[in-house]
C-alpha cells in the first residue's frame, strides 16, 4: 500500500514536504494446530475457534469422525470459520512432506516432558494432538521422543478435552514467543 508522508520541521510543526513510500507489514508466522482423526465435532469446532481469535493455521488429518459440513461444529465454530485458515490433509505424512522443515510436537498424555518447558517453541510450529478416544498412535511417540510434550495434571483425571488442550499449549507457546503483547 502506497502512502503520503509528510515530513515535519519541527520548528514551525508545518510540512517540509512529501514524500511517497510503500508501507507494509510482514506477516506473523503462525503456529500451527494438527488434529489427527478428530471425533468429536464440537471439539474440533472450539479448536477452529482458538484458531480464529490467534491466527494459527488448523490442519485436519485423516479420516474425520463426522462431516465437515456437520451442524455442531459449523455451530461450536460460530460464525468464525470464514477466519479459519483450514488444510485437510490424507495421511501425516502429506503434512510431513509438504512442510520438510517444519518443527512438530506431538502432545500426549503417555510421555513425560513438560509443555511448559522454557523456549521450547518457535513461530510456525505444528501442535499434533491424537484423537479424543486413543491419542496419538503409540508408534508416533516412540518415533519422536525429543519431540513428545505432556501438559502436567497434578489431579485425578487422565486427560483433558482435545479443546482446551490445544488452547492450553497454543497459549503457552503464544506466550513464550511474545506475541501475546
Amino acid at each position: 500500500m502506497y502512502s503520503r508522508l509528510c515530513i515535519l520541521d519541527l520548528t514551525s510543526k508545518k510540512c517540509k514536504r512529501t514524500e511517497t513510500v510503500l508501507w507494509y507489514t510482514l506477516p506473523m508466522q503462525t503456529f500451527n494446530i494438527v488434529l489427527i482423526e478428530p471425533e468429536i465435532p464440537p471439539n474440533t469446532g472450539n479448536i477452529a475457534r482458538l484458531c480464529a481469535a490467534t491466527g494459527a493455521t488448523l490442519h485436519l488429518v485423516g479420516k474425520l469422525g463426522f462431516s465437515i459440513d456437520d451442524r455442531y461444529l459449523k455451530r461450536a465454530g460460530l460464525d468464525y470459520w470464514d477466519k479459519v485458515d483450514l488444510k485437510q490433509w490424507e495421511t501425516l505424512e502429506q503434512l510431513h512432506a509438504q512442510h520438510p522443515d517444519g518443527r512438530f510436537w506431538y502432545l500426549s498424555t503417555k510421555v513425560a516432558r513438560n509443555c511448559y518447558e522454557t523456549e521450547i517453541y518457535q513461530p510456525g510450529d505444528f501442535l499434533v494432538f491424537g484423537k479424543e478416544t486413543a491419542g496419538l498412535p503409540a508408534d508416533l511417540l516412540a518415533a519422536n521422543p525429543d519431540r513428545c510434550l505432556t501438559i502436567p495434571m497434578p489431579g485425578q483425571v487422565r486427560s483433558l478435552n482435545l479443546s482446551n488442550a490445544a488452547a492450553v499449549v497454543l497459549y503457552e507457546a503464544l506466550r513464550q514467543t511474545g506475541q501475546l503483547q
